[in-house]
C-alpha cells in the first residue's frame, strides 16, 4: 500500500490573484518546501501581477517516489504533460511567464516543448535548476555523502528559517553518520534544531531528503530533451547546488539565447529572501504570447 499524507496539496495553488490585463506569473515547483515558500515572490511582483504555482510534490506518481526509495513510477515526459493540463485549466488566456524551481525548471522546459508554438512564452525562467543534459547526469553512487550533506545542511537551514553552517573542510571527509553529527551540532548551535533532537529522528529527515533527490536524478538519467524553443533565463544562486558552473549546463539546450544572473542566498533560501526576490521579480515579467521566426544562436 503506498504511504499516506495527511494532507495532500492541490497541483494549482494560487498564492496572488491577478488583476485584469496584468497577468500570471506561473511557477513549476517540485516540493521539498511546500508551495507557499513563494510567497515572498508573490509579495515582490508588481501591482496586480498574480502568482500560481503549478505544484509537482501534489502529484502521486511523484512524491510517493520519495517515500519508497525514490523509485518513481513515472517519467519527465509524462509529469510534463500532467502539468501542462493543469496549467490549460487554469490559464486566462492572458499575458503569462513560466518558470520553474530546481528539478520543476526541468519538468517546465518539457512542459515548454509540448505546448503548442502558439501558446509558448516568451521566455522561460530558471531559478537554480540544474539542466538534464547527459554533462550533470549522474549514477546515483556518484551522490557522495559530503555532497548530499552538505545539500541537506543547506535544505534543512531553510525548512527551519535558520542556516546551518557546515566547516567544508570537515565535511570533506565524513560519511553519512559523521556528516548528520555535524549537521546536529551546527542546527542546535543556530537554533534551527532543539538541544534534545534525536539523531535518528534527524536521520530519518536525511533519508527522505535524499530519497526524493534520487528520485529526481532516476528521472533524470534517461532524459534526453530537446532545444528548449524559447529564450532562457537562468537565476543562479550564489551557493548554488554547482556553484562552479554559472550556467548551470543549459548552454546546449538554448538555441534561442541563455541570460544569466546571480542571485544572493542559497539554493533553498533565495525563495525567501527579499532581495531575491526583487531580482527574480523582474526577470519574470508576465508577457503576452508572441509570434516566432527564427532561431538566435546564443
Amino acid at each position: 500500500m503506498p504511504p499516506r499524507r495527511s494532507r495532500v496539496p492541490l497541483p494549482v495553488v494560487r498564492l496572488r490573484p491577478s488583476a485584469a490585463g496584468s497577468g500570471t506569473v506561473y511557477l513549476v515547483h517540485p516540493g521539498a518546501l511546500a508551495a507557499g515558500v513563494h510567497a515572498t515572490l508573490a509579495e515582490a511582483l508588481p501591482d496586480g501581477v498574480g502568482l500560481t504555482v503549478l505544484d509537482l510534490s501534489a502529484l502521486p506518481e511523484y512524491w510517493e517516489a520519495a517515500l519508497t526509495g525514490g523509485r518513481a513510477e513515472t517519467t519527465v515526459e509524462a509529469l510534463a504533460g500532467r502539468l501542462l493540463d493543469e496549467f490549460t485549466g487554469a490559464y486566462d488566456g492572458g499575458p503569462y511567464a513560466l518558470a520553474g524551481w530546481s528539478f520543476g525548471g526541468v519538468v517546465a522546459q518539457a512542459v515548454v516543448r509540448q505546448q503548442p508554438p502558439a501558446q509558448r512564452p516568451a521566455r522561460l525562467v530558471l531559478l537554480d535548476s540544474i539542466a538534464p543534459t547527459e554533462e550533470y547526469q549522474q549514477p546515483d553512487e556518484a551522490l557522495l555523502p559530503p555532497l548530499l550533506i552538505g545539500w541537506f545542511a543547506m535544505y534543512l537551514g531553510a525548512k527551519r528559517g535558520r542556516p546551518v553552517l557546515l566547516d567544508p573542510d570537515r565535511l570533506a571527509a565524513c560519511g553519512v553518520d559523521d556528516g548528520l553529527l555535524l549537521v546536529l551540532d551546527a542546527a542546535v548551535a543556530s537554533g534551527a534544531l532543539a538541544a534534545d533532537t534525536p539523531l535518528p529522528g534527524l536521520r530519518k529527515l536525511y533519508d527522505t531528503y535524499v530519497d526524493g533527490l534520487l528520485r529526481n536524478n532516476r528521472l533524470t538519467a534517461p532524459y534526453r530533451p530537446r532545444p528548449t524553443e524559447v529564450p532562457l533565463v537562468l537565476v543562479a544562486a550564489e551557493r548554488s547546488l554547482i556553484p562552479d558552473d554559472p550556467t548551470l549546463g543549459w548552454t546546449p539546450l538554448a538555441p534561442y539565447g541563455l541570460e544569466v544572473h546571480r542571485s544572493p542566498g542559497d539554493h533553498y533560501t533565495m525563495l525567501t529572501r527579499p532581495d531575491a526576490a526583487e531580482l527574480i521579480a523582474r526577470l519574470v515579467r508576465p508577457t503576452p504570447v508572441p509570434a516566432r521566426t527564427g532561431a538566435k544562436k546564443v
